[in-house]
This record gives structure tokens, C-alpha cells and sequence, in this order.
């Protein structure tokens, strides 16, 4: 980490000396160059980073700012991309894209977003994934945002629920553009390793009347992307004990080849995962102002997302078949890294080895719809807003077409570089992937919806004095959650050449995987057509779902919240700030299945059962500013702050991989999160458009809601669905299963935690350099999360950097971004398994942009140069959970402006 801290140093000593040096020339040519190069950069990147300047340094909390100007500068494909040179703001990409953010090292989930002052309604695309109160930024296309900052300090007039910050987005305003505007965009991405390029484009047109009095903006766009991410995955990990009733294995504790403590990976997966992204978005915003003192605004939001996707899964079960191991071998640190399992190619094998290929044919299709009124009135030293609307996203098409065809032959395994199977054209051969036990595949459905509702009125007050405003507002939000699963197994039985569409994976063949052997990374393929063809083909009895899916993933949730707040604001001549207070009541009523014994449908009379919830929050802030001089500003701020967990955390239900006995589920009991928030940053605007700032956070968290894995007696639906393969794995062998189909699963669920604290700091550097027209935008953060018990908090990175040097003279615009964040722990990467670390992370981008005139211009953008890896490991990296690449990605977008 030194030599990262040391850049940046570096980067901020180089920067001032060359200012110094520009500042030291002749007086009259100099000012004469800057007077150009003023003229020149209206426009470009230097007016988007003063734009962002002035509202930090005019804000009365802690607050950081992009525009739409740093939104088309970036080399970003969405707004979380171009978030990630804010200080303080990392992001995760599990996918290659940027999705949620992390502000002042908080879980995504612990932050809010608002668009124009109202949430956004959201719902979960991927198939077994639930609902986060995190915001998808992928959601949003950037060309209808104005400008965005992020609160990293609270004021009392600002919705609660953040422990992290703030996120209010806005959109363009009609009367804030020229009459008859139409601007937009067209051009194309491509993915080099999936070696497909998609289209893009986007439009807006704004029109006001001559007087300026009412006004109507509409946008409308297109984007696609194709996503592709290969890599492998082990699922859990087991000490070699577990399968010490193999004689072999119980030869090679004996013989000290392998500990009973040295832990063995339970399977090795080559995992692909291929989606088609495609949004298709668009607003309208009516802007009626007859006056100064009146104005009423109203806007639509309409997106459509589809988020169809291919996974495939060659899980070679290592630890599937008990007596089929025949050698192990393990290292000095723990870990059962290498040995052979025999087959069914070798007459002397009593338990072949089982190989599972499992691939998952998916369709999602999200809509998202809003509508926003608001209204504000301003009287003589008076004011008064109001604001009401509603947002809904439902999910009916996420659904999946699921097979599961077996392979019994031997193979030789190592975890750093895959399988080598004993009879490779057997194992090519589509005819030996056969039925387990009576289940070949299912389709599944899991339709999902969330709706916000929401009103607020807002009042103020001016005065002289000090003391200049007052304001005081109450706010309503009804937030509605639904979920539900039905799975249908399909009666049709065959082989892998049955369903046809067969070819072969050429996978795994980036730097991250030198090494990995052709059985890993060539295997067999089938499409996904053909997997959906055969799956819907099949005898599937709609009147029947799996009982024991459907019971522990259907659910619904209301919360109700009614707030009220009080805010002073003050200033004098080098203060400013407020002092609020906030009251909040919170219901919230979880419904969801209990089980009682085996499922079944109908559920008998009370196992759907409705959990209540009360709480009443008092929550102080206040914001203090500072104007010392010298263009040096000084900001303190503390406030109490609230959260709640994800929507699906506070109801009861349960999701299981009931092929390795582990799970995830809510708890009904779930406190909210309480913090204590202070802020205290020092900023040295040294010169125009330039600032050297460092901040520091500390969050004293009341109750950190913690995810642990606790042992659970649950039925099995492997025991009905699929009964070969529960006699053959688990019945008498793992998970104390009995013959009953029950089974010791364990079971991520969250509980009400100890305290936790959060705390760190952040430089940030930003100047343009004389007239050479170079400038550099530079910051670290320092974060450190932990728990009472001295465990780390999810998604908090001890370190981030970000350097993003810039170049911009006449028509020629350039700039690099390089962002590295270090490890942090994360959520599982399937279903109930334990939350796994993500290793330090880089990420370097470029872009390059030709002004022809006023009305075009053309940028090409490159991101994920490195094509960084995705590892995520469990506790030691030697642990491997899961490990990726994405490839890089590449945009080109002619824009134009009329």
C-alpha cells in the first residue's frame, strides 16, 4: 500500500509545483493565456470540476458533487462509474460494471438515493437474488441527470434512513435550457471477451415558451451491453474428517498424509455467465413557473430493463460421493488441495464420482415507473413546497429454465487449476450425462414488485440576523414489498444428447487462469434455447410447485414512516450552518410462511403468519461552517442516524441450495441500525478551480446487524424432487440427513449485533495546471470498520485511491482514471453460503474525446484495461470462493447538440 500512498502524495507535490511554476511567468502574457484558455474550457471537463467546486465549498454539510459535464468526461457507462472519483465512494463490480456504492466504507444497503428528491423503486433481476435497499445505479441512464451530490453529513430536512450518506440526483430542467434544445448521442459498446458489440443511443429535446414561464423537457434511450464473466467457483469448504468413513481417507489421516483439520473444497465449478443487457428508458418534465414566487413541476419515469441470462455450471462434487476417494493430498497451511476420485470406467469403484452440469436458461424483464409532483410557492420572507408521488418496479417475467444432467466418471482434481477426468472422450460424450435420480430439470418462477408512495410539505421561514431561516416540513412514505417462488419439476428423463444444442465452452482463457486444464475450461456446452425448448417441452405440472420452495420464498412486506423534522439555519459573515431535529415512527409489518414439519400445499391454517413492528427515532443534527481566510473553509457536523436492513432481512422466509445443505433467510426481529455520525473536513481553495481538502469520519453504531451461520433442522426437497440423489448423497452420509428428508442445513440469517464503529479519513486533490492544459483530480480514503467483537463490517476497504490525471485544450480532450481499492468483506456468492472477502481490486480506464464544432463531438472510451480479476476468498486466499474475469470494455458515442 505504500507505493500507492506515495503517489498520490507525489501526484499533489507535482501538481502544486507546476501551478507555482505557471504563476511565475511574465503578468501580461500569462493573463493573456488564461483569458483564452478560459474560453476553451467553458465546456469541458475544467467548467464540470468548478461546477462540482462550488457546490462543496457553498454547502452547509459535508457534501461532494459531480455534473452531467463529469458524467460524459468520465470513461463511466453509468453514474456509479463516474461516482467512483468522489473521496470516500468505492464501488463493487461483480459483474465488470459498477452497481452500488459504498460511501465512508458502509454496506451499499446502509446509503440512500433520491432522484429530484424522491426514492425509486427497485427489484432484484437475478434469479434467487432478493431485494436490497441499496441503489442500482445501472438503473438510471446519465444523459437525463443535471447534476448529483452525495451528503455525507445529515441535515435534519433530509429523508432518514442512511448511516453512510446521502446520494440526491437531479435531473435537467426545461427553463434551465435554450428553447428548441435537442442533444443526444449514438454509438456502441463492445466486450472483448465475449467479442460482441452492442448499439446505443439517446436523445432529449427541451422546449420553453418566450416568456420563460412553462417548459417541457422529454428524453428518451437505448442501451445495451453484452456481459460476460468466466471464472471458477468452490462453494464451501469441509474438513477432511467429515469423509474419514472411506477407508482410503481413513489410511491417509493415519498415515499423516492428510489432517482430520485440513480443509477439502467441496466441489469445483467452472462457472459462465453470459447476459445481454438491454434498458430502454424515458422521462418528460413539465416546468410551469408564472412567476417568481410560484412554480409546480412535473415528472414521468418510465424504464424497461432486460436482463435475460445464461449461467453454466461444470461442478465436478468432490465431495458428493463418499467412498469414491482413492488419494488426497494437502499442504502445510490447512488446505486439502489435490487428489483423484474413481469412476465408473473402473470395475473396482463402489461410489463413482459424480459431476454435475448444471445450466440455467434465465429471463428477467424489469419495469420501472414514476410519476413526481411537486409544487413550491415563495411569499414575502416566507416559503412553502410540497411534494407527492409514487414509483413501482415489478419483475412478472423472472423466471428459469434448470437442468441437471450427472457424470460418474473418475478424474484426478487440483483446486488451483481444475479437473483432468480419467476418460476424456467419455467425458465429452453428451450420451454418458445422464438423469439423477427422477429429476432431469425445472422451471422456476420468482415474480417480485416494489412500490414506493410518498408526500412531504416543507416550510420556511427567513429572518434577519444570524439566525436566518427556519424550516420545518412533515413527510409520509409508504414503502410495499412482494416475493414469491414456484418451482416445477419436470417428469421428462434422458441425456444431454436428448436436449441438443450441444457444443463446446472455450472458457477461462485470460491471465487469471493460466495453467487451468482442458477438462475445466473446454467442456461441454448446450444453448439456451435448446435448454428452454427441452425444459418447456417436458412435463411440467403447473398445478403443483415444489410445496417447500414456495412456502419459504413467498413473503411481503409494508413499512410505514412518518416523519417530522425542525431546522435553524444561521450565518454570518465567515459562518454558516444549521441545527435540526428529526422524529421519525416507523411500522412495519412482515408476512411470511412458517413451517411446521414437512411442507405442503395448501399450507395448513396458521403457518402464514404477520409480524409487527413499532419504533419511534429522535434524531439531532447539526452542520457547522467555518470561513477562515485564505480561502480556507472548515467544516464540523454530528448528528444521530438511523437504518433499516434490507427489505427481505425483515421477514421470515428461507432460500436453500438443498444440494449443499446451506441456506439464507430473514429474521422478523431485526432492530434498525443506530449511529452516531461526525464529520469534521478542512478545505484549501488555493486557487481558481483548484483545492487540497482532507476530511475525517468517525460512526459509533448502536447495533450493527450481523449475518451468522447457525444450524437449522430443514426438510430437504431433494427427498420429493429428487430421491436417487438424496438417498445416494445425503441420506445416512451428510448433513444428518434421516429418511424423513430432513437435514442439518446451515443457515445465514441477520441478528441484532453488538456496537460497531466506522472510522477513517479522506485527501482529496484537485487542480487545473496554469494554461498547459493539463489538470489532475486525485484522492485516498482511509476507512476502517469493525464490529464489537473486532470483526470487519462489510464492504469496508481499508484503502481507496483514485488518480485521474486530465488533459483538455482546444477540440482535444483526454483522461486516465485509475481506481484501486483494497479487500472487504462481502455478501455470499450463492445462496447461504458465508460472506466471502473480495481481494484488492484495480481498476484503470481511459478516454479520449474530438470536439468538431458546436454541434458534434466524439469520444471513445476504455475501461478495465487490466481486465482485473474478481477473486473472493474465505478468511486466507488460499480459501478460493470465487474467481473471475470480465473482460474489457470499450465505447465510442458520436454526440450532438442542436
Amino acid at each position: 500500500m505504500s507505493h500507492r500512498k506515495t503517489l498520490l502524495a507525489a501526484s499533489i507535490i507535482a501538481g502544486l509545483c507546476i501551478y507555482n511554476a505557471a504563476q511565475a511567468q511574465d503578468a501580461p502574457a500569462g493573463q493573456a493565456d488564461v483569458k483564452e484558455l478560459d474560453a476553451v474550457s467553458v465546456t469541458g471537463i475544467r467548467m464540470s470540476l468548478a461546477k462540482s467546486l462550488d457546490t462543496k465549498r457553498n454547502a452547509d454539510a459535508v457534501v461532494d458533487a459531480i455534473t452531467a459535464e463529469d458524467i460524459g468526461k468520465f470513461p463511466s457507462t453509468n453514474v456509479a462509474e463516474a461516482m467512483s472519483t468522489i473521496p470516500g465512494v468505492t464501488i463493487d463490480r461483480r459483474f465488470g460494471q459498477g452497481e452500488r456504492v459504498s460511501i465512508d466504507g458502509t454496506d451499499p444497503s446502509l446509503n440512500l438515493t433520491f432522484l429530484d428528491g424522491h426514492p425509486v423503486a427497485q427489484t432484484a433481476w437475478l434469479f434467487g437474488e432478493q431485494s436490497s435497499r441499496g441503489f442500482d445505479y445501472t438503473l438510471l441512464a446519465p444523459e437525463i441527470l443535471g447534476r448529483l451530490e452525495v451528503f455525507k453529513s445529515p441535515e435534519a430536512r433530509l429523508p432518514e434512513g442512511s448511516i453512510g450518506g446521502t446520494v440526491v440526483m437531479h435531473t435537467r430542467q426545461p427553463l434551465d435550457l435554450d428553447a428548441n434544445t435537442v442533444s443526444g448521442s449514438v454509438g456502441m459498446t463492445y466486450n472483448d471477451q465475449a467479442g460482441k458489440g452492442k448499439p446505443n443511443a439517446s436523445v432529449l429535446y427541451s422546449w420553453k415558451n418566450p416568456d420563460q414561464t412553462f417548459g417541457v423537457a422529454v428524453s428518451g434511450s437505448h442501451y445495451e451491453e453484452q456481459v460476460d464473466r468466466q471464472g471458477m467457483e468452490i462453494f464451501r469448504y469441509s474438513p477432511v474428517s467429515k469423509f474419514a468413513g472411506n477407508p482410503r481417507v481413513a489410511g491417509l489421516i493415519a498415515g499423516g498424509y492428510v489432517r482430520p483439520t485440513d480443509q477439502l473444497p467441496d466441489s469445483l465449478s467452472t462457472a459462465w455467465f453470459q447476459q445481454h443487457r438491454k434498458r430502454d428508458s424515458a422521462t418528460v418534465n413539465l416546468q410551469f413557473k408564472p412567476s417568481d414566487a410560484l412554480e409546480l413541476d412535473l415528472r414521468g419515469l418510465y424504464v424497461k430493463e432486460d436482463f435475460a441470462n445464461f449461467n453454466q455450471s461444470m461442478i465436478t462434487r468432490i465431495g458428493g460421493t463418499l467412498n469414491s476417494f482413492t488419494d488426497l493430498s494437502a499442504n502445510s497451511s490447512g488446505l486439502a488441495y489435490a487428489g483423484h476420485s474413481c469412476g465408473n470406467e473402473d470395475p473396482d469403484c463402489a461410489d463413482p464420482a459424480l459431476t454435475q452440469f448444471q445450466s440455467q436458461a434465465r429471463e428477467s424483464t424489469v419495469t420501472t415507473k414514476g410519476l413526481d409532483l411537486q409544487g413550491s410557492y415563495r411569499g414575502n420572507y416566507w416559503g412553502l413546497t410540497a411534494q407527492a408521488g409514487v414509483s413501482k418496479a415489478e419483475d412478472g417475467n423472472n423466471s428459469q429454465a434448470y437442468i441437471q444432467p450427472v457424470y460418474h466418471g473418475g478424474y484426478t482434481w487440483n483446486a488451483s487449476t481444475g479437473p483432468v477426468y480419467d476418460d476424456p472422450a467419455a467425458y465429452r460424450d453428451p450420451a454418458n450425462w445422464v438423469t439423477q435420480g427422477n429429476l432431469f430439470g425445472s422451471y422456476s418462477k420468482i415474480p417480485a414488485s416494489a412500490k414506493d408512495t410518498y408526500g412531504q410539505v416543507d416550510f420556511s421561514k427567513d429572518f434577519s440576523g444570524v439566525f436566518n431561516q427556519l424550516r420545518a416540513g412533515v413527510r409520509y412514505a409508504r414503502h410495499n414489498e412482494s416475493h414469491a417462488q414456484y418451482v416445477y419439476n419436470s417428469g421428462s428423463t434422458g441425456t444431454l444428447a436428448d436436449v441438443g444444442g450441444i457444443g463446446y465452452a472455450d472458457i477461462l482463457n485470460g491471465p487469471a487462469f493460466a495453467g487451468y486444464s482442458e477438462d475445466a475450461a473446454n467442456h461441454l456446452y448446450a444453448s439456451a434455447d435448446a435448454i428452454r425448448d427441452w425444459i418447456l417441452g417436458s412435463a411440467l405440472n403447473y398445478d403443483k410447485p415444489d410445496p417447500a420452495t414456495f412456502l419459504n420464498n413467498t413473503w411481503s412486506l409494508e413499512q410505514t414512516s412518518k416523519a417530522a423534522y425542525v431546522q435553524l439555519d444561521y450565518a454570518s459573515d465567515n459562518l454558516h450552518g444549521n441545527i435540526g431535529l428529526r422524529y421519525v415512527r416507523t411500522d412495519i409489518a412482515g408476512t411470511g410462511y412458517t413451517v411446521a414439519g414437512e411442507p405442503m400445499l395448501p399450507a395448513p391454517a396458521g403457518w402464514l403468519r404477520t409480524e409487527k413492528q413499532t419504533y419511534n427515532q429522535l434524531l439531532p443534527s447539526f452542520n457547522l461552517v467555518y470561513d477562515a481566510g485564505s480561502d480556507v473553509v472548515l467544516r464540523l457536523a454530528g448528528a444521530k442516524v438511523m437504518a433499516w436492513a434490507p427489505y427481505n432481512q425483515l421477514v421470515h422466509n428461507t432460500f436453500l441450495n438443498d444440494a449443499g445443505l446451506t441456506g439464507s433467510g430473514g429474521n422478523a426481529r431485526l432492530d434498525p441500525y443506530e449511529s452516531y455520525n461526525f464529520n469534521f473536513s478542512a478545505e484549501w481553495y488555493f486557487a481558481d478551480q483548484a483545492m487540497l481538502a482532507g476530511s475525517v469520519f468517525f460512526k459509533r453504531v448502536l447495533n450493527y446487524i450481523s449475518t451468522d451461520a447457525r444450524t437449522e433442522r430443514q426438510f430437504n426437497p431433494l427427498y420429493d424432487t429428487d430421491p436417487g440423489t438424496y438417498q445416494d448423497q445425503f441420506a445416512g452420509k451428510q448433513g444428518n440427513c434421516d429418511a424423513q428428508g430432513f437435514c442439518d442445513f446451515s443457515v445465514q440469517r441477520p441478528y441484532n449485533g453488538g456496537a460497531g464503529t466506522i472510522k477513517g479519513f479522506t485527501v482529496n486533490y484537485q487542480q487545473p495546471f496554469g494554461d498547459s492544459g493539463f489538470g489532475l483530480n486525485a484522492n485516498y480514503t482511509f476507512a476502517d470498520g469493525q464490529s464489537h467483537d473486532g470483526k470487519d463490517l462489510p464492504y469496508t476497504s481499508r484503502h481507496g485511491l483514485n488518480i485521474s490525471p486530465y488533459f483538455e485544450r482546444g477540440p482535444l480532450s483526454a483522461r486516465l482514471t485509475y481506481g484501486w481499492r483494497s479487500h472487504y468483506l462481502a455478501g455470499g456468492y450463492v445462496a447461504g453460503a458465508a460472506p466471502a472477502s473480495v481481494d484488492d481490486y484495480t481498476e484503470l480506464d481511459g478516454s479520449l474525446g474530438w470536439t468538431f464544432n458546436d454541434h458534434f463531438s466524439l469520444s471513445l472510451e476504455a475501461m478495465n484495461l487490466l481486465n482485473e480479476k474478481y477473486l473472493q476468498y474465505l478468511g486466507e486466499k488460499q480459501f478460493v470462493a470465487g474467481k473471475y474475469e470480465t473482460g474489457r470494455r470499450y465505447m465510442a458515442t458520436l454526440h450532438f447538440k442542436f
